[in-house]
């Protein structure tokens, strides 16, 4: 998406697409990774419309892509160097947006005594269920590893700046020829080179084809739209240890008779400085709604039926209640609500 195109791949080509003017009155938003559809083709010019946008199975606000497969969490041995607190966050993140992900440590060439961090890195993180691929962009250690990850999906490169995100994909097809720069000297950290999300075809020989987006590098990735309690569901060791708990508020700070703070030797210490670091940051979050008297809208609401127990059903939004009142103090009859709806120079159908 670049301005206000959206490029859209169909048949084999790529379309520069306008989008028609009903979905930008409803505010309809587009993502990499939408599937949509697309009118008034110009074969010559590959121009196009897209007038509808389909469901999707799943969505990441940060980076902003939808309809993904896996996560693919590339961090770094050296160049900046493992940050664990940053690996938890990106993991949270897709854990947070029920996308599976896995982890890649790259730049494995870069450090004398990877074989301890190897080992380190897998004894945290494979327990819990994550599959850790060590790789060198440099040498070409572990693409093949990689690239069978990749096989027949949709995959998403999220990562610090720096960590060789789009070294990597130049490596897995050097036709992309993506833009890379050095990490920062001063400041021992990455530097931002990708400024949009594409989606990009990776060829597996012998294998389905895949597709894959690099993304930008966040060096500020906070918890600050999660209430304190939810952070325990993106860490399943403390989840798990919970149920033991004095307190069923607890949040394993500093509470007695806390199960998972009786039982810190099983749990990694960088997992759980996460974890603290994280609540910390939903704290400021809560703190932040309450100040402000906000307070989050759910799109449903219980509500008690008579003798039948309490139902579940879809709540009105606010704009909808507003768009109803103005609706009845004008009188608005039915024949010029469904002129509003189907004689839209802007809806009609060719």
């Amino acid at each position: 998406m670049h301005s206000d195109f959206i490029y859209v791949k169909s048949e084999g080509r790529v379309y520069e697409c306008k989008i028609r003017e009903r979905l930008k009155k409803e505010k309809t938003e587009i993502y990499t990774g939408d599937k949509v559809r697309i009118e008034e083709v110009n074969p010559e010019n590959r121009q196009a419309v897209v007038v509808e946008v389909f469901e999707r199975k799943n969505f990441m606000p940060r980076p902003s892509i939808a309809n993904i497969d896996q996560v693919i969490i590339i961090a770094s041995l050296a160049q900046p160097g493992l940050d664990y607190v940053q690996l938890n966050r990106y993991i949270c993140l897709a854990k947070l947006n029920n996308i599976p992900a896995l982890i890649c440590i790259n730049k494995i060439d870069l450090r004398d005594k990877e074989e301890k961090m190897l080992k380190e890195v897998r004894s945290i993180y494979e327990p819990l269920g994550y599959n850790v691929i060590f790789t060198s962009a440099l040498d070409g250690s572990g693409l093949d590893a990689l690239k069978n990850t990749l096989s027949g999906k949709v995959s998403v490169l999220s990562g610090m700046s720096g960590v060789g995100k789009s070294t990597l994909l130049n490596r897995l097809n050097p036709e992309l020829s993506l833009k890379t720069k050095e990490v920062s000297s001063k400041s021992g950290k990455g530097i931002h080179t990708t400024r949009h999300i594409e989606l990009m075809e990776i060829p597996v020989p012998g294998q389905k084809p895949c597709q894959i987006a690099d993304t930008p590098g966040f060096s500020c990735l906070k918890f600050d739209n999660i209430m304190p309690f939810e952070v325990m569901d993106l860490f399943d060791e403390i989840k798990n240890l919970s149920t033991g708990c004095y307190f069923s508020d607890c949040l394993h700070l500093e509470e007695e008779k806390c199960n998972v703070i009786n039982n810190l030797d099983n749990i990694d210490k960088t997992r759980y400085l996460s974890y603290k670091t994280f609540v910390k940051e939903a704290f400021e979050y809560k703190k932040q709604v309450t100040s402000s008297g906000q307070k989050r809208e759910t799109s449903v609401k219980t509500i008690d039926s008579s003798g039948k127990g309490k139902t579940r059903i879809v709540k009105v939004g606010s704009q909808a209640k507003e768009d109803s009142r103005k609706k009845s103090r004008q009188k608005i009859n039915h024949i010029s609500n469904l002129e509003d709806i189907y004689y839209n120079e802007d809806d009609l159908e060719q």
